[in-house]
């Protein structure tokens, strides 16, 4: 049991973090060369890029400032951060990287660093890893005399790099290298494969002191053979061209004194003698990082803690519950609130919760005007529920506008300190307006876009706020409209990129566009359903905007409408709006013609309505499909076609096979496509994860091509919420979270014991001001569960901890040795 129980242990890895600018870049050769710098950054696990900036221009110290989040879905070595400068006319030239090994990403995770730049040399671009096994066998020489012979058998690598994007044709050099010889043989070729099986083996004749003679074949000094050592470098074939080096790995022969036989894992390293030119004068650049690596185990062990965190809307009071008791120790931390969040929402108690929470703060709250302002609980709760629901309703209420204003890129600064020579301010007055009208014209008109979910949580904020203030009539409508509009579509406007609205984020001018369309929302969303006087606007030009939705209530309409009970079906039909778009390479299922079925280069469009492909960006479709007729989307083994990042689009007609760039984009494909039809009538319950060929299916050897699935497809979720939530991983990040702020759980702990059991004598005021203690004996007993659960899920974490891979294996791979 236990051995099952163990296979079942995921490590499951993610990054979140920003490039917030460079400094001092350079030197590039050329004239002038600094002074003309258009420079852009890419991230990369290892060698396969996973992020890009947009391109800078004309700048030494270029300010980037573009957040980036992905989850990391394969194991790497090194994360790394190159800056390039964009050539026109040849291949983009490195200026320098930050590399970072992953096992010191601990280090700068969640605080700004300046990162020197360093040299970017071909021959220090390596990943993957080796499997070698090494023994010395006895042998008697023609004279009579016992020698050795060292047997090197190269078994396999793993997560070698693409070249180009495609998988590459490795081989591998073994040498025996010593001061007085060095014999190199070479493997066969593999075609390919990132991941090759070479099963090879290599015999090298080797003189030991006991059996040195004159005669041997070696003239080999006893003290050299301390110095003998097997290299492996790994290559790929490039047939007419320079072969691309891969990697190395050195090992010792005297490994074998204590080690008859030895056999381990290396990982590859950079060649030795790679160039060590000075970094300090190639600039620096400024990063954010939190990596997170969570060890998930089987969920029968987080079933107590999900089990004790989705009883808390039932807990009275509320702040008794093991749920607000996180929010309370971690108020600090923005981000802890998610995973119970994401929690709440798969299980379908998010709404009790956080009516509950927000009750208690309107208890707390002696003005109408500062409803829901703070940073509470409930606030944040609200905040990233309505980042995780709403991500569709915004995309089809704001992106078509928001594309239409970064693309037109009219000119709307109306501040008289910030125009420019020769700007005119009543034209850009008259911009801003119409930028404005589009906007909210845009949010007051998409109620019947509004998930269901979202409608549940503002009814319920509605008629709290209404029990709590009763003698105001418009707190009905703050309550909603301060989520909505302060904290939903003005803070998406403002900053669209992070909400996936935009895939960069926009230029200065259009960002300054933005931020005064933004704050016109938070002004007409946070005023227009009260009853203030004209005069209170800042911004003169809002005045007219606030007459004419006052005359029509559109606001109180679009927020009553939002706030029902009912649930409405939308009455128009939806414009398309992207929500991906980008390059892949297609190959399709099935077409009959001679030749060779190859992969090509097409630009995939992702719609709410439809999926096409195009031959290039912004040429007709060659192929459209209803999202509502795609009856699953998987991921595709890479033995299918020997190619790495595949997925495939089932539907109606034929199987869509694509390959993504990197694993980050093939993982965001499979993230958007899966919501947008998981719903569907006849979605298929099962696929094959590989292709026909042969005739037969690769994955299952059935030889129709119409069998089954093999394999069942990604399981389905609500209809309203369309979500994938890994339950068990957001369980563990809550005991992550409650074991990092354990000293508070006990100081929570001591304050309920001293004020439910002595009533006399207790500690200062301060000591209990920083937690929210109503039920001193309820929250005991809540924080007594939280401890001895927490210490099982501790006792088994640490079960698997003594039992980490042996050093040497495939999962704990050695530090080779370089020279």
């Amino acid at each position: 049991m236990a051995e099952e129980d163990d296979a079942t242990v995921r490590v499951l890895q993610s990054l979140r973090g920003k490039i917030c600018e460079a400094k001092n870049l350079g030197p590039l050769s050329g004239p002038n060369r600094q002074r003309d710098l258009c420079t852009f950054c890419t991230i990369s696990l290892d060698q396969e890029e996973v992020f890009r900036t947009k391109v800078f221009d004309k700048s030494v110290s270029p300010f980037y400032g573009e957040d980036f989040y992905f989850e990391i879905p394969r194991p790497f070595q090194c994360l790394s951060f190159y800056v390039y400068a964009k050539s026109v006319f040849q291949r983009d030239l490195p200026v320098g990287k930050v590399s970072i090994r992953k096992d010191d990403l601990a280090k700068y995770s969640g605080k700004e660093h300046w990162c020197s730049l360093h040299p970017v040399d071909p021959n220090s671009e390596v990943q993957g890893k080796v499997h070698l096994e090494m023994r010395l066998n006895e042998v008697i020489t023609e004279n009579g005399s016992v020698g050795q012979h060292l047997v090197v058998r190269i078994i396999e690598c793993q997560g070698l790099p693409l070249i180009s994007g495609q998988n590459c044709d490795p081989y591998a050099t073994v040498s025996l290298v010593g001061p007085a010889r060095s014999d190199q043989k070479k493997t066969k070729v593999k075609k390919k494969t990132s991941d090759p099986h070479f099963e090879e083996t290599f015999f090298f004749e080797v003189t030991r002191t006991s059996s040195y003679s004159k005669k041997s074949h070696f003239q080999v000094e006893e003290e050299d053979i301390e110095k003998l050592e097997i290299k492996v470098d790994l290559w790929n074939n490039e047939n007419l061209a320079q072969d691309v080096f891969l990697g190395e790995t050195r090992v010792h022969v005297k490994i074998l004194r204590s080690d008859h036989i030895h056999k381990a894992w290396y990982l590859l390293q950079p060649k030795g003698n790679g160039s060590k030119s000075k970094s300090d004068d190639l600039g620096s650049l400024r990063l954010k990082l939190t990596y997170i690596e969570d060890t998930v185990l089987p969920s029968a062990f987080y079933t107590p803690l999900c089990n004790l965190l989705l009883k808390s809307p039932d807990v009275k009071p509320i702040s008794a519950s093991a749920a607000h008791i996180l929010g309370d120790i971690c108020r600090e931390r923005y981000e802890a609130v998610l995973p119970t969040v994401r929690l709440l929402l798969h299980h379908n108690r998010f709404v009790p919760f956080v009516s509950a929470v927000a009750a208690l703060e309107l208890e707390n709250t002696q003005e109408a005007n500062t409803i829901f302002r703070g940073n509470s609980l409930a606030t944040r709760c609200i905040d990233d529920m309505m980042k995780i629901v709403g991500k569709n309703y915004l995309a089809v209420t704001l992106k078509p506008v928001i594309d239409e204003i970064c693309e037109s890129n009219k000119t709307c600064e109306i501040d008289p300190v910030k125009l420019k020579e020769g700007d005119n301010v009543v034209v850009n007055k008259e911009n801003l307006q119409g930028y404005v009208q589009k906007v909210f014209s845009s949010i007051t008109q998409s109620s019947s876009s509004c998930p269901p979910l979202m409608c549940d949580v503002f009814r319920s904020l509605r008629n709290l706020a209404c029990k709590r203030f009763s003698a105001d009539p418009h707190v009905q409508y703050s309550a909603v409209s301060s989520f909505v509009f302060l904290r939903f579509f003005a803070v998406a406007v403002l900053s669209p990129h992070s909400f996936q609205l935009r895939s960069h984020h926009p230029d200065p001018e259009i960002s300054r566009t933005l931020t005064l369309i933004s704050k016109t929302i938070q002004t007409l969303g946070s005023w227009g359903s009260l009853s203030k006087k004209m005069s209170s606007f800042k911004e003169t030009y809002m005045y007219d905007f606030f007459k004419s939705f006052q005359e029509d209530k559109c606001i109180e309409k679009f927020l009553d409408e939002i706030s029902t009970n009912v649930s409405k079906e939308s009455s128009v039909l939806e414009d398309a709006v992207v929500l991906k778009e980008g390059e892949v390479q297609k190959r399709a299922q099935g077409r009959k013609r001679l030749g060779k079925k190859t992969f090509k280069k097409r630009w995939l469009r992702l719609t709410n309505r439809e999926l096409s492909y195009h031959k290039h960006k912004g040429k007709e479709a060659l192929c459209i499909i209803n999202v509502k007729n795609i009856q699953a989307v998987e991921k595709l083994d890479e033995s299918a076609f020997n190619r790495k990042n595949m997925f495939q689009v089932v539907h109606c007609e034929k199987l869509l096979y694509m390959q993504a760039g990197n694993c980050v984009e093939a993982g965001e494909w499979l993230e958007v496509l899966g919501p947008v039809s998981r719903c569907n009538e006849g979605r298929f319950s099962s696929f094959h994860p590989s292709n026909y060929s042969g005739g037969f299916w690769q994955c299952c050897r059935s030889p129709s091509s119409s069998a089954p699935g093999c394999k069942p497809c990604t399981t389905t979720v609500l209809a309203n919420l369309q979500l994938d939530i890994d339950c068990d991983r957001e369980t563990e990040r809550i005991f992550s979270l409650l074991s990092a702020n354990d000293a508070k759980l006990q100081n929570m702990e001591d304050a309920c014991a001293s004020m439910a059991v002595y009533q006399g004598p207790q500690r200062e005021q301060e000591d209990y001001s920083k937690f929210t203690i109503q039920e001193p004996k309820e929250t005991f007993q809540t924080l007594k569960q939280l401890r001895n659960i927490m210490e099982e899920l501790q006792r088994q974490h640490n079960i698997r901890s003594d039992t980490a891979a042996q050093y040497g294996s495939m999962d704990n791979p050695i530090i080779g040795k370089t020279s």
